[in-house]
């Protein structure tokens, strides 16, 4: 009696498909740029409309084929899904490694396409950085200890917070964003102006020494539009 065994050929991402030839090639219905490639009959995997073009009909796939055909696949996808996530605002390399960790992408394909985003420039930490104190400057500016928090938070490395950072103008930041602030307090006494007014800035990250430049700054510029722009302060030196 002759018993027939089928062998199955597991790769890394589970159990893969034998050899066996190419029976039909169809375009997704949710998806016209991928394929559905069919071996035997069945339905095998699937491909981008570029790489299945390099198929046709009634070709042999060995199971060598095969694996390389999914692992490139599996790079592909992850790769669009990075450059869709990139695509709503720039992001830190951290971000996008985390992003593809959770949508459950092998380690060595995450790192594979970070590389070849940060070839192609996609990926920049210090051009992130730069970008999100810019953004912060111009929405809500937030002092240097309030961006080295959040920029750590996005995974950007210290050495390139830091380099960043000193390249920021912050006093500028902090003379913007007390403003609106300054100019409510406006008419209080000079002793109580700096206290709202350095409360509200240091809760915004910033500096003592640019807490107190901004607050005198105000005040000078408040009493030379008018003498009389603050409540007399018998304590105010």
């Amino acid at each position: 009696m002759v018993i027939a065994m089928t062998a199955v050929c597991v790769y890394s991402d589970g159990i893969g498909l034998m050899a066996g030839t190419i029976t039909a090639l169809e375009v997704q219905r949710n998806n016209k740029e991928r394929v559905n490639v069919y071996l035997d009959g069945e339905f095998a995997f699937g491909l981008t409309m570029l790489d299945a073009a390099r198929l046709r009909k009634g070709q042999q796939l060995t199971d060598a084929e095969i694996a390389a055909l999914k692992s490139t696949d599996s790079l592909q996808q992850a790769y669009e899904r990075a450059v869709r996530f990139l695509g709503q605002r720039p992001r830190s390399t951290a971000e996008v490694r985390h992003n593809l960790t959770d949508k459950e992408v092998d380690a060595s394909v995450v790192e594979e396409v970070i590389a070849r985003l940060e070839g192609q420039g996609y990926l920049d930490d210090a051009a992130f950085a730069r970008y999100w104190i810019t953004n912060r400057q111009q929405f809500r500016p937030r002092g240097a200890r309030a961006l080295r928090f959040e920029l750590r938070e996005k995974g950007v490395p210290m050495p390139i917070i830091d380099e960043i950072l000193a390249e920021t103008d912050t006093t500028e930041s902090a003379y913007q964003a007390a403003l609106d602030k300054a100019r409510r307090f406006r008419g209080l006494e000079k002793r109580a102006f700096r206290e709202k007014l350095g409360a509200f800035l240091s809760r915004r990250g910033f500096d003592y020494d640019i807490v107190r430049e901004v607050t005198d700054r105000l005040i000078n510029e408040f009493e030379e539009e008018n003498a009389d722009a603050f409540a007399q302060d018998d304590t105010e030196e």
